[in-house]
């Protein structure tokens, strides 16, 4: 597909979803500070279908400003959105931005206490064998429901997590990082999802790297927060025929060496951008540990168990 048709599509898509923002300060904010970026530009280039677009914000005012504003219209048209998981316990999303980091978290009663606040992914899996689980899935399919209900055109907050939040029309809002289109580059693993569009110029931005990588479905890591993460994404871009050569997967161990995985919290940390519910119990078993360290041996026997 030529630039120009993909720049005018997501220049289209992203005025119907501004057209539905009610709020006008909110609404100020997002039209100029809105970075389309990721997967959707890469699946244009290809001739692909495109699964979602990806939104990220320049500031950290508009991210918690947009946060807010679909958290809250999250709940009104949930009832206040409390899932009563049994009788005591009942949870409603809130925003919480602590050390410039923007969060969706919930109010636990009866688990951590009225006064205090404990995180919780909407619709993220919840521990294997958890007494929970059955309404956990009630909710989560409740939520896709609620998506096919939704009208064309409405982008309507379906769910979230603590990192993002989606809208019918394909669309997910990521709240965990914001800045200029390279800051969250930063973030971002393999250089052909670096190609971005924004709402303050409405143009398409090609890089030349990313096009050549793209043409040759060959995947070129350029560093990232979550390297951990990398390597598990090969999988998938290998099994819809793209490659990648010795130098570039020694380039990821390089920078996952940096990092002690035998700490449970960078360990998960680590897994962000992964199915976290395909290493819950993993996880899970780690933290509920003793010792704040675990070694190698201990977690590649677990690893054998549960896998």
């Amino acid at each position: 597909m030529k630039s120009k048709t993909i720049e005018k599509i997501l220049g289209k898509k992203f005025d119907k979803f501004l057209s539905t923002i009610e709020d006008e300060k909110v609404k100020e904010l997002v039209a100029g500070n809105t970075i389309i970026t990721g997967g959707a530009i890469a699946s244009f280039l290809l001739g692909e279908e495109v699964n979602d677009y990806d939104m990220y914000f320049r500031n950290l005012d508009t991210t918690l400003k947009v946060t807010h504003y679909y958290v809250d219209k999250f709940c009104k048209e949930n009832d206040g959105l409390k899932y009563k998981y049994n009788e005591r316990i009942s949870i409603k999303p809130t925003v919480l931005n602590k050390d410039n980091r923007v969060k969706i978290i919930a109010k636990s009663v009866g688990v951590v206490g009225a006064d205090q606040v404990e995180e919780y992914q909407y619709f993220e899996s919840l521990d294997p064998g958890d007494p929970q689980t059955d309404e956990f899935v009630e909710d989560a399919l409740y939520a896709f429901k609620n998506r096919s209900r939704a009208k064309k055109g409405e982008y309507k907050p379906i769910f979230m997590t603590t990192n993002a939040i989606t809208l019918s029309d394909s669309v997910q809002l990521v709240i965990r990082f914001y800045g200029e289109p390279e800051e969250i580059h930063e973030n971002y693993d393999f250089v052909h999802c670096t190609n971005y569009w924004t709402s303050w110029e409405r143009e398409l931005v090609l890089r030349p790297e990313a096009l050549e990588s793209l043409l040759l479905k060959d995947l070129r890591y350029v560093g990232s927060l979550y390297p951990l993460t990398s390597i598990m994404r090969i999988r998938k871009f290998v099994k819809r025929g793209w490659s990648i050569n010795a130098g570039q997967i020694l380039k990821i161990a390089l920078n996952l060496n940096k990092f002690d995985l035998s700490d449970p919290k960078i360990l998960e940390d680590q897994l962000i951008g992964v199915d976290i519910s395909y290493f819950n119990e993993l996880l899970h078993r780690l933290n509920t540990k003793d010792t704040d360290k675990i070694d190698e041996i201990y977690v590649c026997q677990l690893i054998d168990e549960i896998f």
